[in-house]
C-alpha cells in the first residue's frame, strides 16, 4: 500500500472524480464531447476537462468547470477553452463562465483531511453510477 501522501491523496481525487465527470455523463457507457461532440466510451480517449485550469483548487473538484472532453480537444487543442465556456453558457446560463473564471481567482486550502472526504464522496457517487 502506497504512503498516503498529500500528492497521492490528490491524484487519488483526481482519478476518481475524473472517472465521476466521465460517468455522470454517459449513456450505456458512451459520452459525447463537450466541445466538439465527439461519442465514444467514456474509458477510451475521453477526459475530464477543465474550463478554468487543474491549478486553480478552487475550480479543481467543480462539476461545473469539468466537462468531458475527448483527448484531441483536452489536450491537443488545449481544452479548447472558448467554446467550453460557450458551451458553458448553453448548459448553465448566462454568466456561468464569468463565475467560473472568478472563483478560479479564490485561494482555497484543503487539508488532507478535507481531500479524503472529498474522495469519500466521490467514491461513493462512483459506485452508484457503476
Amino acid at each position: 500500500m502506497r504512503k498516503k501522501t498529500r500528492k497521492n491523496i490528490v491524484k487519488r481525487l483526481d482519478t476518481l472524480f475524473s472517472l465521476y465527470i466521465r460517468l455522470r455523463e454517459s449513456d450505456n457507457e458512451m459520452v459525447k464531447c463537450f466541445t466538439c461532440g465527439k461519442v465514444s466510451h467514456y474509458k477510451k480517449n475521453m477526459q475530464c476537462g477543465h474550463f478554468q485550469s487543474r491549478s486553480a483548487y478552487s475550480t479543481r473538484w467543480d462539476i461545473t468547470n469539468c466537462q468531458v472532453q475527448c483527448y484531441g480537444c483536452n489536450v491537443m487543442q488545449q481544452g479548447r477553452q472558448y467554446q467550453f465556456g460557450l458551451n458553458l453558457e448553453k448548459k448553465y446560463g448566462k454568466g456561468t463562465a464569468e463565475k467560473l473564471l472568478i472563483k478560479s481567482k479564490q485561494t482555497v486550502k484543503y487539508s488532507n483531511e478535507d481531500l479524503q472526504e472529498l474522495i469519500q464522496y466521490y467514491n461513493n457517487l462512483v459506485n452508484q453510477l457503476l
